[in-house]
């Protein structure tokens, strides 16, 4: 009889250690920073944008590693920060030391009214204290907008939308510092290191266009080397293996029209590098973001979310498209309904959660990866403001 029960009870346990081997892991216990950059200045109600010049803003620190599914905000800091630019105006660096956010615009009062002022500031701040705190204001260019670290997490690039050039600063340890800036001639939205830290490319917005900069050491150049894309290329990411780089190609100039875009799909190994294949999505694309893994994208439909409501592709709440990479082929797979205004997608540094931020109803949805399919866990992360955008830590 002892046997007999000491047996079932060694299968019960057999059973629950099967059960939870067969669960999603939703607890590494290892600690992974995601930024948000929540702007107050900026709202759409059913006519369309409100301004706000006296409003309060926030940059939060969240960490995504310790419990994927109820993500923590660690600190929120009173920042200055913008909707107003791509939602990858920040960025964490490799080692997770510092974080750097650009300020792209203001709101000031111009003849009795709020209007948009660009302004030049980039905020660093030092993940390594407890908490994390505002070290350094570096002057920049006008309007800076996306940006992003190398692998080395020596070099920083920051396309400014309002002087047309791309701003180039070192990064030693925690000091960051502008040590030149490289003319592009026409509005640029978002920037890109490649993988081997070589080459950099840059979504020239207005033209419809990718740039490519070459990179030596600190030495960045622009030989006018361009690939057309599609229509307003918004954001832009480039796969780990430096293989492909992808666009989200708004289609209306920074907003939805009603109309179906494209992610543009560049081969980055070809000479010259070109574009090979356009992905149908849906209307207005703007986050976008490349898994770790390599092996999907996920990209943001603004989908009229912030259109007046009398408009007929107006919805209450937007999507997000699952992209499917399988080499240098690009497939969609599924559409997940998230909530108004998606803006920054974060991948979680395994790539089995995605984080969403929506704008207009100030908080983060988690989805879950399974295959090649995106999966909404139903959770959300509640931020203190709008979202505007968002990034976690540079992998690559």
């Amino acid at each position: 009889m002892k046997v007999r029960t000491s047996v079932i009870a060694l299968l019960g346990v057999l059973s629950v250690i099967a059960g939870c081997a067969s669960m999603p892991d939703s607890t590494s216990g290892k600690r992974s920073l995601m930024i948000t950059g929540n702007d107050e200045k900026v709202s759409w109600n059913d006519v369309g944008q409100v301004l706000k010049p006296d409003a309060k803003h926030s940059v939060s620190i969240v960490d995504i590693g310790t419990n994927p599914l109820a993500p923590k905000i660690i600190v929120d800091l009173t920042l200055d920060n913008t909707i107003m630019g791509p939602p990858t105006n920040l960025a964490i660096s490799p080692d997770e030391s510092i974080a750097v956010v650009a300020n792209s615009v203001n709101v000031i009062m111009k003849d009795g009214k709020p209007a948009l002022q660009p302004d030049d500031r980039l905020w660093v701040i030092d993940l390594t204290t407890n908490p994390p705190r505002l070290i350094d204001t570096v002057k920049v260019g006008k309007q800076p907008s996306g940006l992003s670290f190398n692998r080395a997490g020596n070099l920083l690039l920051i396309a400014n939308r309002n002087s047309n050039d791309i701003s180039v600063l070192r990064v030693a340890g925690k000091k960051v510092t502008l040590i030149d800036t490289v003319a592009i001639g026409e509005q640029v939205a978002h920037v890109r290191f490649t993988p081997d830290g070589k080459r950099a490319l840059a979504a020239k917005f207005p033209g419809h266009k990718v740039a490519f900069l070459d990179v030596n050491g600190e030495k960045v150049t622009y030989n006018k080397l361009d690939v057309p894309v599609g229509f307003w290329p918004y954001n832009l990411d480039v796969t780990p293996d430096g293989k492909i780089a992808l666009t989200a190609d708004n289609g209306f100039s920074g907003a939805a029209d009603g109309n179906t875009d494209t992610v543009s799909v560049i081969d980055i190994e070809a000479n010259p590098p070109r574009v090979i294949d356009k992905v149908v999505v849906g209307d207005a694309p703007e986050g976008l973001a490349i898994s770790p893994t390599g092996k999907m994208a996920v990209v943001a439909l603004i989908a009229g979310s912030n259109s007046p409501h009398k408009a007929f592709f107006y919805n209450r709440d937007a999507y997000v498209v699952a992209l499917k990479i399988d080499g240098k082929k690009v497939t969609r797979t599924n559409e997940v309904k998230v909530r108004g205004l998606p803006e920054g997608v974060v991948f979680s540094d395994d790539g089995r959660y995605v984080y969403v931020g929506n704008y207009n109803d100030r908080d983060v949805s988690i989805l879950r990866v399974e295959g090649d399919q995106l999966i909404n866990t139903g959770k959300s992360l509640t931020l203190p403001g709008q979202p505007g955008s968002m990034r976690g830590k540079t992998l690559f």
